[in-house]
């Protein structure tokens, strides 16, 4: 099958421009988990808060867009299950069930929230969620949205927190930059497929 007609086959992601198979279906999920973690270790401290601003999140969302549900599933839950069991890949380098990012720490209801957005908008991008800049835009802020749902009533559960506490400190300091990573997907998605010929 060619690139070209892959590209126009309706519910096409960007990941099934590749020739299908099953090596390269692992290879997508093996370099997602990766590449989550790579952008983990973009890590920035929040003064007040246990949870630091990461490129993990847009990089979640951008795999679960561009490899559909399945693998963006099977991304996330390697990344997660990879980082407990001991690869340094969690925020800051860090690894294991302890910590704030491991199973328990007051981050990992993120790294969960994570698992379930690129689900989500891996199953809107087979419907066309990325293929115009406004489409792209809600799909990312639902995606963002899905994350803090779980992520911060983890955050006040592991902490002891309130709830309003927990928006406070595991919420609003991370809004402009989801705003900021919402706009580059607005560009990047929709501009891909452009490129490849899909309208």
């Amino acid at each position: 099958m060619s690139t070209a007609s892959v590209s126009f086959r309706p519910g096409a992601v960007l990941a099934d421009l590749l020739p299908a198979s099953r090596v390269r279906d692992i290879a997508l999920v093996v370099g997602g988990a990766a590449l989550t973690g790579l952008a983990a270790q973009i890590s920035v401290p929040v003064p007040g808060s246990p949870v630091p601003v990461t490129g993990q999140t847009f990089a979640a969302l951008l795999v679960g867009t561009a490899f559909g549900a399945r693998r963006g599933f099977l991304s996330l839950a390697l990344y997660a299950l990879a980082g407990m069991a001991g690869m340094p890949w969690f925020a800051g380098g860090t690894s294991g069930a302890g910590g704030t990012s491991g199973a328990g720490g007051a981050s990992f209801g993120y790294v969960l929230g994570m698992l379930l957005a690129a689900t989500v908008v891996g199953a809107l991008a087979r419907r066309g969620a990325d293929r115009s800049v406004l489409r792209t835009a809600g799909t990312m802020v639902l995606g963002s949205a899905l994350i803090y749902a779980v992520g911060v009533p983890y955050l006040a559960l592991s902490t002891g927190m309130s709830f309003g506490a927990a928006v406070a400190a595991g919420l609003t300091p991370f809004l402009i930059g989801d705003a900021l990573k919402a706009a580059l997907a607005m560009g990047l998605l929709p501009a891909t497929w452009k490129l490849v010929g899909r309208k």
